[in-house]
């Protein structure tokens, strides 16, 4: 498995994976193949066909050719093929009566011309092939430099060289329309061969690189599936799919193809449903139709009060299309619970049964015990100190008292903010002194020339702002200013 891409052997020209010679039925050795179930067996045509087709680099590209008597070639054999711009290398995947099959498949005219098979490939022939597919990644890393080098919006998925090194296609992708024409000049003096541009879609990007989908299988636009019908949303809705673009989506980017395997059988199944059963009235209120178990043949309603949050009442086809035969009569049942259907009490469904016995198992584990975590003190709640603040001598101030500690020099320690409010100093009354005496300074107190209590008045001698301002009386300050 897993051999889509594997090498071809310079000897027999067999697959280097499991040496099958591009004929097993797994279709690993030969991306998009088609089984010749008549080769194997030893019947000869009545009326020989003579068009065979015949699959490049492993499948991923298959033209029909005329194959002459002369060739002797079967369905396996390597050939030599003649194309516009020299000679290809290729295998033969159908001959017989299955081409005749494949061509009305695929819509190909019998009576039209095809280009003939020239004989069996040799040995030289193959080892031509194998050094001409090895070059076809560097080439491609070449070319998407080139190409982001002239800020053309395209990307180049795949690079195909003819057998006889003379020609290489290359297969972009792109929004719109690309102007190339200098592209093709570079190509051309880079790689000095015939070059040929062809635009493909997403979903063949896909189907020549390949890769492994979701269901852990190769992709089938890369080992089977030849034609790409239209998906659409509508393909989900049926099914009762979440409209979810991430997991609706390929690795191509666009709708899974296989969304459309089981669509007919999902539109099959829901014609048995009754329509236009969106809404059913009861004498309690209106229910809505809320989800379809189409497996099932069930019906999920819940009221139109509740807003969907609310209880879910399962109803079966017939008891649907009674309730909605009630209502166009006029006829409104008590209440969807007493129509209910509970899924596990359906026909052929039985509620296991796990008896009396923990179902979690006999082996209980210990509960994990809860380990206390340590409080991690917050940075503010320490002070410059590195102690706490409540161990702070000046938060015990709060009745007024003066701290014992000072802060040396900080003259405006009384504005700081504390936890209450500083409390006024009661005047002392002071007695009168004779003409030309200064009155004794009180402890803690500095004289005019100290400023530290003077305030806005020391500066100011306009009367009274500050402590130290102009007595009330008016007149010049006691001292010497």
């Amino acid at each position: 498995m897993a051999c889509a891409g594997c090498s071809v052997s310079t000897k027999d020209g067999a697959p280097s994976g499991c040496q099958s010679k591009g004929s097993c039925g797994s279709g690993g050795c030969n991306r998009l193949n088609t089984y010749d179930w008549l080769t194997t067996m030893e019947i000869e045509d009545v009326e020989p066909f003579h068009v065979v087709e015949v699959s490049f680099k492993n499948g991923s590209r298959k033209a029909f050719y005329f194959n002459q008597p002369y060739t002797r070639t079967t369905t396996g054999d390597m050939v030599v093929v003649d194309t516009q711009a020299g000679c290809d290398v290729g295998r033969i995947s159908l001959s017989g009566e299955l081409v005749r099959l494949q061509m009305r498949k695929k819509r190909v005219p019998q009576d039209g011309f095809f280009p003939k098979v020239i004989r069996k490939a040799n040995e030289r022939d193959l080892e031509k092939l194998d050094e001409v597919r090895k070059t076809e990644i560097d080439a491609m890393v070449r070319a998407r430099a080139i190409s982001r080098t002239l800020k053309l919006n395209m990307k180049i998925g795949d690079v195909e060289i003819q057998g006889d090194g003379k020609k290489a296609t290359f297969y972009y992708t792109a929004d719109g329309r690309i102007d190339f024409r200098d592209l093709i000049r570079q190509f051309a003096k880079e790689f000095k061969v015939k070059i040929e541009m062809r635009q493909i879609g997403a979903r063949q990007e896909a189907g020549r690189i390949g890769g492994i989908g979701p269901c852990g299988r190769e992709l089938c636009c890369s080992t089977w599936l030849t034609s790409y019908r239209t998906v659409s949303t509508a393909a989900a809705r049926y099914q009762n799919l979440a409209i979810n673009q991430a997991k609706l989506s390929g690795q191509c980017g666009r709708l899974k193809c296989c969304l459309n395997y089981e669509l007919d059988t999902y539109m099959e199944a829901l014609s048995n449903f009754p329509e236009d059963a969106e809404k059913l009235k009861t004498e309690l209120g209106v229910a809505v139709l809320v989800k379809t178990d189409i497996f099932k043949g069930l019906m999920y309603y819940g009221y139109e009060k509740d807003h969907g949050r609310g209880r879910m009442y399962a109803l079966d086809l017939k008891q649907v299309r009674s309730v909605r035969d009630k209502n166009l009569r006029g006829e409104f049942p008590a209440d969807l619970a007493d129509l209910q259907v509970v899924a596990d009490q359906l026909p052929g469904e039985a509620e296991p049964d796990f008896g009396p016995s923990d179902v979690t198992g006999v082996i209980e584990l210990p509960m994990d015990e809860r380990r206390k975590k340590k409080k991690k003190k917050k940075p503010n709640e320490r002070g410059g100190d590195g102690r706490h603040r409540d161990a702070r001598p000046e938060s015990q101030a709060g009745d007024g008292q003066p701290s014992e500690k000072r802060d040396g020099g900080n003259r405006n320690r009384d504005r700081r903010p504390s936890g209450n409010p500083p409390q006024a100093k009661t005047p002392t009354p002071q007695q009168p002194q004779p003409p030309g005496q200064q009155p004794p300074a009180q402890p803690g107190e500095r004289k005019e020339g100290g400023g530290r209590n003077r305030g806005r008045g020391g500066k100011n001698r306009r009367g009274g702002r500050g402590r130290g301002g102009n007595p009330p009386g008016g007149g010049n300050p006691p001292g010497g200013g």
